[in-house]
């Protein structure tokens, strides 16, 4: 977004708007965060501001500031797509394609407000008319807390805007330790604490919630963990089945694909979950280095995301999934190999 954008924004935003704010299906820590913060933000201007989410999202989200706001899409159509009938501006955070807002696809392409998109993936789709786009951000949050400073607004960054934020910041850049995280990105981090973010009690809430069966999921998961050494690739495998006898709720394999990647040796790990409700395989890959997941997903199966995390899916079955990912493998051998 260039200045002139930006002029042109502020101007909208002096006035009163109806405001829908929307983030991509199957919203994570960095896209409630970002959505919420800027709720709060947009709220504390005047405007009359809303989240909508496409679906249901993770319980170690559901304590973030202004939670109890959210109006989820599947949940409500009919109030959903009201106010986004009603909306003079849709923010869309975290996804730049309207095809990641699932079911709200159809509402949103057949509104007429004004769209803005912050987000940080790669390649971004051409539908609205402010565009902050950025892969080189950590977080849609960190854009968040940007964009507020770019209106010259930061003194409205009270601790519930702060919390959200910094949320949607550690979770996105695990913990701080991705190559994303940067000097500038501690920087605003920094300044989150001093507004009121409590560091170590966000943490907890969101990482330290495990239910026992969310671990013996997990076990499952590492039991199924499979190395391929010389692609220096690991996978993990989960059935419906299994999903199913470990009682999965929705954000219990957040995370575990990480594992794989942990191991020594390992370039790249991949997770293949089977929802059978939605008769899809998900998809989740991780790398290290230069080895571009965004583009092996993209090739290989209809996702994309960041070089060096991204998500996919196939309407294969499990086993045939995985046939095909073991078989493309080859075709990477070079570019997987750790350089020297």
């Amino acid at each position: 977004m260039n200045k002139t954008q930006l002029k042109e924004l502020k101007t909208v935003l002096s006035q009163a708007q109806n405001i829908v704010i929307v983030p991509h299906k199957n919203p994570d820590g960095d896209a409630m965060g970002s959505t919420l913060a800027l709720n709060h933000y947009l709220s504390e201007l005047g405007h009359d501001a809303n989240v909508i989410v496409p679906n249901d999202y993770p319980n170690f989200l559901k304590w973030l500031p202004g939670d109890d706001s959210v109006l989820i899409f599947e949940n409500d159509q009919d109030k959903a797509e009201g106010l986004i009938h009603e909306a003079s501006l849709i923010f869309t955070l975290d996804f730049n394609a309207l095809h990641r807002a699932g079911e709200m696809l159809n509402s949103l392409e057949a509104s007429t407000a004004t769209k803005i998109m912050i987000d940080h993936h790669q390649q971004p789709d051409d539908y609205a008319k402010y565009m902050y786009s950025d892969v080189s951000m950590s977080s849609t949050c960190e854009m968040v807390y940007n964009f507020i400073e770019q209106l010259g607004d930061l003194e409205k960054v009270n601790s519930d805007i702060a919390t959200c934020l910094y949320t949607g910041i550690m979770t996105d850049t695990g913990s701080f330790r991705f190559p994303s995280t940067t000097s500038r990105t501690h920087d605003v981090v920094s300044q989150l604490i001093a507004k009121g973010a409590n560091n170590s009690e966000i943490h907890n809430k969101v990482f330290d919630t495990n239910r026992y069966s969310r671990l013996q999921l997990l076990g499952r998961a590492m039991q199924n963990l499979k190395v391929i050494p010389e692609l220096f690739t690991s996978y993990i495998t989960l059935s419906q089945d299994e999903l199913d006898e470990f009682n999965f709720k929705k954000g219990d394999t957040e995370g575990f694909v990480n594992y794989g990647l942990s191991l020594k040796g390992i370039v790249f790990a991949a997770i293949f979950i089977e929802n059978k409700q939605d008769d899809i395989i998900k998809i989740s890959l991780r790398s290290k280095g230069e080895f571009s997941v965004n583009e092996f997903s993209r090739a290989h199966f209809n996702g994309g995301g960041h070089t060096n995390a991204a998500g996919g899916r196939s309407h294969e079955s499990l086993e045939a999934t995985v046939d095909k990912f073991i078989s493309i493998l080859p075709q990477y051998k070079e570019q997987l190999s750790p350089k020297q």
